[in-house]
């Protein structure tokens, strides 16, 4: 598959196919099947605006391996202790930020909505994913997924990605 052939929509279809199975995965609690859509070489991280403008390297999470994905999924199953909470992710339509034959650089922002046990739904997250998706196997992959969030703290603990 080469990117900077395909027509623009064709584009746009695997960029937003790739980006909505990354929340289906979050969203509808299968998260065993969401390290699977990065490539082995991968690079996850979530970080603070304030942070990512000053230049410092302190993330809130940071995975670089598609193994690290798989265990920080493990470690959700059966290490970490928190209250059963829902995800609802809103994504808007991605910004082609530059495209070469194998890979395309996207930005897009995000909304993502908790619901608590107690059936309260508020704003968990905002702020803005920074892709970079490349042809790995003949598919689109996340090489690099940056969260980049807009609020300077979480006010629980953060355990499934965003």
């Amino acid at each position: 598959m080469n990117l900077a052939t395909l027509p623009a929509w064709e584009l746009h279809h695997a960029i937003d196919s790739l980006q909505a199975a990354h929340v289906r995965c979050i969203d509808d609690d299968q998260l065993e099947q969401w390290p699977e859509l990065f490539t082995v070489d991968c690079l996850y991280q979530i970080i603070a605006q304030e942070n990512a403008e000053r230049g410092l390297p302190l993330a809130t999470i940071l995975c670089d391996s598609r193994g690290m994905l798989h265990d920080r999924v493990v470690s959700l199953r059966h290490a970490n202790i928190y209250e059963k909470h829902q995800y609802r992710h809103l994504v808007s339509s991605a910004a082609v930020r530059s495209l070469t034959s194998d890979s395309v650089r996207v930005r897009s922002n995000y909304v993502v909505y908790r619901t608590r046990t107690n059936g309260v739904s508020e704003v968990f997250s905002c702020g803005r994913y920074d892709d970079l998706m490349v042809v790995a196997d003949g598919v689109l992959r996340f090489r690099e997924k940056i969260v980049t969030f807009d609020t300077n703290r979480i006010d629980s603990l953060l355990v499934t990605p965003l």
